[in-house]
């Protein structure tokens, strides 16, 4: 089964303006997150990913949830924009996939994204 990783492309982190004013940064660093996600999952099995304006964890930036049907769904945030981060995200992202219920055993937790869970929300009913 696919998971979908949603990459929040208005995140903005605390010093985000002061770096823009500075170093004339133009994205935001939801799409710098963005754009390394994306990256990072070509070619991995199960796994796509979307963007989408604002998922309003904005005291969280930056933010991604993690969904699949009838499987747990999670919301990250807190990461800055690396490769590392991306490629955890995406690396989880697959174990998810591979999971029955969304639920991955915390010792097959890539390092990238200890400490960076939000929310974990149970699957809807079946209708």
């Amino acid at each position: 089964m696919t998971s979908v990783i949603t990459i929040c492309d208005t995140c903005k982190r605390d010093d985000w303006a002061e770096r823009a004013a500075n170093d004339g940064v133009e994205l935001t660093d939801g799409e710098a997150l963005a754009t390394l996600v994306e990256a990072a999952s070509e070619g991995v099995a199960g796994v796509e990913t979307r963007r989408h304006s604002c998922l309003m964890g904005c005291n969280h930036g930056c933010n991604v949830s993690l969904q699949a049907a009838g499987k747990l769904t999670y919301t990250l945030g807190k990461f800055e924009t690396t490769a590392e981060a991306a490629e955890g995200i995406v690396a989880y992202a697959a174990l998810h996939a591979e999971s029955k219920s969304g639920q991955v055993p915390f010792k097959q937790w890539p390092q990238a994204i200890k400490g960076h869970f939000i929310t974990r929300i149970p699957p809807l009913p079946d209708a």
